[in-house]
């Protein structure tokens, strides 16, 4: 056991709501606090010389200078397994070639899959690794990592198999999650049905069997899987054991309200999402992810996070790191951003990226500095934890801990 501090100010997110807007004045925030840490866990969390004073003799952690200490950052929405580059697609975008025309030229998804699919193992798995650490330096310490870059039987468990023996090479936690329904590959014959029925009796059986993934999400829109087939694809998945999450709504409106109707544990994207269905997302216990750096990326308007959290839907913040549509991965930056334009209170962006991010994979034991959860937090040089979000990604993490020991 070990107490660990003293800091400036200890903002717990302890005690908020799960969905709905909140005020920065629900932060709970600890002056000159510090945390007891015990089997990687949080025991307790107060005052640093009253917590001290309680327990003579305890082993103690000094921080140096002034610091602030937030929960962990939580990633929920990744696709940092990949091979390639598509500067260029950036390039022409904003040149003002259009999505089809980009792909014609050798560009989008399908250039990521043939340089993932030609891609070593080796060279993937250092890649993955490079973009896992420098996601742990920003204090995001679990991450959802998708496949969707291999689209057939063996690049897709390629792809999971490099993520899962990520695992064993970095602290931090990984979320692995199957996307073979990224979009049909163009070397498959035959029709979208078909396609998406041999993943559900080709591919995911071997990643059910050898497990690779808990989770399982498909892209719904008029370029990928049209809204019938993508919601019985995503029962039949259901059935077959997996939790679900969904790309939804980035371009044309209507499949939140699939993601909701099968009970996805997620809906993200939701740029095109309309009013009606904004209210559908509320009342539902399906998280809505807002992705900034795809609207940053694609140009784009932002998903109306502030329209959600005022109907009361759970809302997190995810960085949707790709090559293609958002390859800053800065999730930091891309929330300060999104505050900016959709008028997010400080507190929504913490919860944000931290409880209500982790209740979209799944994971209730995190997000908050608090007896019982993990010990997962990131410090930073400040006296003032609103300096985070106003430094729009230029204040450094200094330190990361995960289960309350320092990260390299």
């Amino acid at each position: 056991m070990k107490l660990i501090g003293p800091f400036k100010q200890v903002v717990t997110l302890a005690n908020l709501p799960l969905r709905g807007k909140l005020s920065d004045e629900q932060l709970e925030i600890i002056v000159d606090g510090g945390l007891i840490v015990e089997n990687d866990t949080i025991q307790r969390v107060g005052n640093f010389e009253a917590l001290k004073s309680e327990n003579p003799g305890i082993q103690i952690e000094h921080t140096e200078g002034e610091q602030v200490v937030l929960p962990a950052f939580v990633d929920s929405h990744t696709h940092i397994c990949f091979g390639g580059n598509r500067a260029n697609d950036f390039a022409m975008r904003n040149a003002g070639k259009t999505y089809l025309e980009i792909a014609e030229s050798g560009g989008g998804i399908w250039s990521s899959v043939q340089h993932t699919r030609n891609a070593s193992e080796e060279e993937l798995l250092k890649t993955l690794l490079e973009r896992i650490k420098f996601l742990v330096d920003l204090g995001i310490t679990t991450i959802e990592v998708k496949s969707g870059y291999g689209l057939d039987v063996e690049n897709e468990l390629k792809m999971l198999r490099i993520i899962k023996k990520a695992q064993e090479s970095t602290k931090a936690t990984l979320v692995p999650t199957c996307l073979s329904a990224h979009l049909k590959p163009r070397d498959f014959e035959g029709s979208n049905p078909e396609y998406l029925n041999y993943i559900l009796t080709e591919i995911l059986p071997k990643v059910k069997e050898e497990n690779l993934a808990k989770r399982v999400d498909i892209f719904i829109e008029k370029s990928a899987f049209q809204p019938e087939e993508s919601k019985d694809f995503l029962l039949k998945t259901k059935d077959l054991g997996f939790e679900i999450t969904v790309h939804a709504d980035q371009f044309t409106p209507g499949s939140s309200r699939i993601a909701v109707e099968v009970g996805a544990k997620s809906a993200d994207h939701l740029e095109a999402t309309i009013d009606e269905d904004i209210d559908f997302l509320a009342q539902s216990d399906t998280v809505a992810t807002a992705l900034p750096g795809a609207s940053l990326g694609l140009g784009e308007k932002f998903t109306p996070a502030r329209k959600l959290l005022d109907a009361g839907a759970i809302v997190a913040i995810a960085s949707d790191w790709n090559p293609g549509s958002a390859p800053m991965g800065n999730l930091i930056t891309q929330a300060s951003i999104l505050a900016t334009f959709q008028k997010l209170t400080t507190a929504e962006v913490l919860a944000g990226m931290t409880f209500r991010a982790a209740y979209a994979l799944n994971l209730e034991d995190r997000g908050v500095l608090e007896t019982g959860k993990k010990a997962d937090f990131v410090t930073f040089k400040t006296n003032n934890f609103q300096n985070v979000l106003y430094n729009q990604g230029s204040l450094k993490a200094e330190h990361v801990y995960i289960d309350g020991n320092l990260v390299d």
